[in-house]
């Protein structure tokens, strides 16, 4: 359907120039804002208005969200407070719930996190296979001069690690990608490595005859797992028939995507909240969780349930989280650094490893409200409460 007559033309030349005041009074005019309207624009809550207008582009104003914070939680046998950024109540409910559960056989589990991430380059086409034997044969002097600045990184014990070459086959014929492995210690790491890969990008172009085009960090982070285990008690479940319940509703989703895709939702309400209150990149932590999911040819869980000796439920979680609590908007946003504080945390490993014992905790939750009285009266429960003023 093709609009006719709009009485808004979106083309505004040099709208970023403008102050937020000099926005509001243009959309005032094209949008037809009252003075109500504006009043609520001008409310930018714990920001400053120069800060939000620091922290995006063409700011009108401030979105905003509940900050929440999640009970029960225990991890590698210590108790954490979890802040969430969250519109929904039932995910913060669920979340204490879960943890809840996980309390009496002593909470969460949760592997040290590596903090190396990759970035890569696109070589192309793929002429001759004595490019590989170049690029590798420098390898260590690549390594040290893209290491030469970034000093204090280096000096933390993070930097450039390795270089790896694959040659890929594709629609456009074969080419090269050369992946750069960095360990970026407590900051998320996208933009150290996407600084990284340009300047290696460059000293490449010297080196080889092939076209070197797209040089950018992958949101995919296998070496930054976080793998956590809990064991949920079967009589504080509900009993034997709840947990096969649950087994067979995970089950389900093994085998069938279109139930892995909600099973994973559930993992990512919980996680995507952490993330929001801790200014991390929402966007990054959901694209890596999904195509992890995908590795094995086929969408799946990245979650798993099995019964053991004793009839209680065991659970597992495996997802890549790039998260950090340095830099960026962790380090700018005055409730992303109030956040990091009631957590308690020193590194970004530790608070990546929360965040897979918070997403494990807020998926058990949830079956088991599947697997007994149904996910929506839960959630209605909560959501009468809520408007019930």
């Amino acid at each position: 359907m093709i609009l006719q007559n709009s009485p808004i033309n979106s083309r505004i030349p040099k709208f970023y120039e403008l102050t937020i005041k000099e926005r509001q009074d243009l959309l005032r005019k094209l949008s037809n804002l009252n003075e109500e309207d504006i009043k609520i624009l001008n409310n930018f809550g714990n920001l400053s208005m120069e800060l939000g207008d620091q922290l995006s582009e063409n700011v009108i104003g401030a979105y905003t969200l509940p900050f929440s914070i999640a009970t029960n939680f225990r991890v590698n046998s210590k108790d954490y407070l979890i802040p969430m950024v969250t519109e929904e109540s039932s995910v913060v409910a669920a979340a204490s719930y879960g943890a809840k559960l996980a309390r009496k056989h002593g909470g969460f589990t949760c592997e040290l996190v590596q903090n190396l991430i990759c970035g890569q380059i696109q070589i192309l086409p793929a002429k001759k296979e004595d490019l590989v034997k170049k690029i590798l044969t420098h390898k260590n002097s690549l390594l040290d001069k893209l290491n030469s600045s970034h000093p204090t990184l280096v000096s933390l014990g993070g930097g450039a690690k390795d270089l790896t070459l694959r040659k890929i086959a594709t629609s456009r014929g074969y080419m090269y990608i050369l992946e750069l492995e960095v360990d970026v210690m407590d900051a998320m790491g996208a933009n150290i490595v996407n600084t990284m890969v340009e300047n290696l990008g460059e000293q490449l172009q010297s080196m080889i005859q092939s076209r070197v085009l797209a040089k950018i960090v992958s949101n995919l982070t296998t070496h930054r797992l976080s793998q956590c285990r809990a064991i949920f008690d079967k009589e504080e479940l509900g009993g034997k028939e709840i947990v096969d319940n649950i087994l067979d509703i995970s089950a389900f989703g093994e085998v069938d995507p279109f139930r892995a895709a909600t099973h994973n939702k559930g993992i990512m309400n919980g996680i995507t909240a952490l993330a929001l209150a801790t200014g991390n990149d929402t966007r990054a932590i959901e694209a890596a969780a999904h195509a992890y999911a995908s590795m094995e040819g086929k969408y799946k869980p990245l979650s798993k349930y099995y019964e053991d000796n004793q009839g209680n439920l065991v659970g597992k979680i495996s997802i890549p989280l790039a998260m950090g609590i340095v830099g960026g908007s962790t380090s700018i946003h005055p409730l992303s650094k109030i956040a990091i504080k009631i957590l308690g945390i020193t590194s970004a490993s530790e608070l990546i490893q929360i965040a897979g014992a918070v997403g494990l905790g807020q998926n058990l939750a949830a079956l088991r409200a599947l697997a007994n009285e149904g996910i929506q009266q839960a959630h209605m429960q909560l959501h009468r409460r809520k408007f019930s003023t």
